[in-house]
């Protein structure tokens, strides 16, 4: 891996952990909705910093998503609780950001908040012995 790669990934990695900063401060200001837009990409800059570590990356949500369960939730190296989590913020952040009338509620969204933190140091943790 090339100090370019390593220094892309480091930089994703921050990113995600700011945009789970962006997550926690729409929620304590009740705007749920916005609250998963930036928990979903908290998770899909992490993905893609991991991706980095194996040469894997996608032009398209919908390709990064796909090769996350392809390459790491499938064979088991990310739990399948993982896949789970970071599927249903891709599916609820696509339906809050553009279906009509659509109205994240608090009780709904504020457990993925501290699931979203594990996800982000899971990943965390993984890009690091990958870079060791």
């Amino acid at each position: 891996m090339t100090d370019e790669i390593k220094k892309i990934i480091l930089y994703k990695m921050d990113r995600a952990y700011e945009t789970l900063e962006e997550a926690e401060l729409m929620g304590k200001y009740n705007h749920w909705n916005t609250c998963v837009n930036r928990l979903y990409y908290a998770c899909f800059y992490s993905v893609c910093a991991l991706l980095l570590t194996e040469n894997l990356s996608s032009s398209k949500h919908t390709g990064i998503r796909s090769l996350f369960n392809k390459y790491f939730v499938r064979p088991g190296l990310i739990s399948e609780a993982s896949g789970v989590l970071y599927n249903e913020l891709f599916e609820n952040r696509q339906e809050s950001d553009y279906a009509d009338f659509v109205i994240m509620k608090e009780d709904f969204v504020c457990p993925w908040i501290d699931k979203t933190r594990i996800f982000l140091d899971t990943i965390k943790i993984m890009i690091e012995q990958k870079m060791n």
